[in-house]
């Protein structure tokens, strides 16, 4: 049975992206089948992975793939009530790493925000309505039972929607990502509101009598919160600086003392034991510091390839700075190597 972790921040900027692509490579190369989701109408993840640009790539991506190959196209039946089943999207393997596929993204997905939005409101009380609250979760279990997927990592786009409602209320699991500012630290204190309101609605659609008899019923799933990473800071000595210290210091303070205390009664995260048995987990449910690396995500980015997984040519350096790039490249291995780990644990 795969697990569905959607990675969710409203705030842009705190590399959800890279995150996803670097977790779910990583995660590929510890034996375990993923299936990376791009639900971003900007389509970054699948820019990174198919190496395009602008939309002009994308757009003859879709005419030349034809067919089920998108995120939008898959979900067409039912939000455009097409005569035919949703079935799995047709993924991209991505190059260089076995068990790693791509559910590509479509810069027009976002059209079916405002129907969504009508279905979930209304809670299935339209008859022509009822299929589609849950027919992005049957999209993605059906794609992922296709490539026997163990982890489906969704990359989501900074925003409050009613796609982004939808994917993060059927997930198993989110982890919310961050970056060292005074405007991740509100986007805590935002979701600490945000998240049970969606909670809220969740309950009443997983007991909608006719959202659950839709032909594509709405699944009885409660998200869990396995932690936060904080990334993008500047280090000095091993350690960040004194500036962004202090940031990082209110986001774990929001994330231990209000949004932990908001979600335990819904249910919505994990035992204390269990985190508290996770090998490498930093205080207050932090799973990750990780440093800004610079030129480094720029290569990797270039290659389409995880900073981790970059060779000494494509690094593209020689003598000591080749060195000094040999040495980030161990420090972000280590880093993702005990994320992947730590997921592997809090989601058995």
């Amino acid at each position: 049975m795969h697990k569905r972790i959607a990675m969710f921040n409203h705030k842009g900027g705190v590399s959800k992206t890279t995150t996803t692509f670097h977790l779910g490579w990583m995660l590929a190369s510890r034996g375990h089948r993923v299936v990376l989701v791009d639900a971003d109408p900007q389509c970054n993840l699948s820019g990174l992975i198919l190496g395009f640009k602008g939309e002009t790539e994308f757009e003859k991506f879709y005419e030349a793939e034809g067919g089920n190959r998108n995120i939008r196209t898959g979900l067409a039946p039912a939000f455009e009530s097409q005569p035919r089943a949703i079935e799995p999207v047709e993924c991209v393997a991505v190059q260089g790493c076995d068990r790693l596929f791509l559910l590509p993204g479509h810069i027009r997905l976002s059209e079916y925000e405002v129907t969504l939005g009508i279905a979930q409101e209304l809670s299935g009380s339209i008859q022509t309505l009822q299929n589609l609250p849950g027919s992005i979760s049957y999209l993605l279990d059906v794609t992922a039972n296709k490539y026997n997927a163990d982890f489906v990592l969704v990359d989501m786009n900074p925003s409050l929607s009613s796609i982004n409602q939808n994917l993060l209320m059927t997930s198993d699991f989110f982890i919310v990502p961050t970056s060292p500012d005074f405007f991740s630290v509100m986007a805590i204190e935002s979701l600490s509101t945000v998240i049970p309101r969606w909670h809220t609605w969740a309950e009443r659609a997983r007991q909608n009598t006719t959202l659950k008899s839709a032909a594509y019923p709405y699944p009885a799933t409660n998200p869990r919160f396995i932690g936060s990473i904080i990334q993008k800071y500047r280090p000095r000595k091993g350690s960040a600086t004194v500036g962004f210290q202090k940031w990082i210091d209110s986001i774990n303070d929001r994330v231990a003392n209000q949004l932990v205390k908001t979600l335990r009664p819904l249910g919505m995260v994990l035992p204390d034991n269990t985190y508290q048995a996770v090998p490498g987990l930093l205080p207050n449910y932090c799973l990750a510091q990780i440093a800004d690396f610079n030129t480094l995500i720029t290569k990797s980015q270039d290659h389409r390839t995880p900073v981790f997984a970059l060779t000494d040519e494509q690094l593209g350096h020689v003598g000591t700075v080749l060195e000094g790039d040999r040495a980030k490249r161990q420090e972000f291995e280590d880093v993702f190597s005990n994320l992947a780990e730590q997921v592997e644990t809090l989601t058995k």
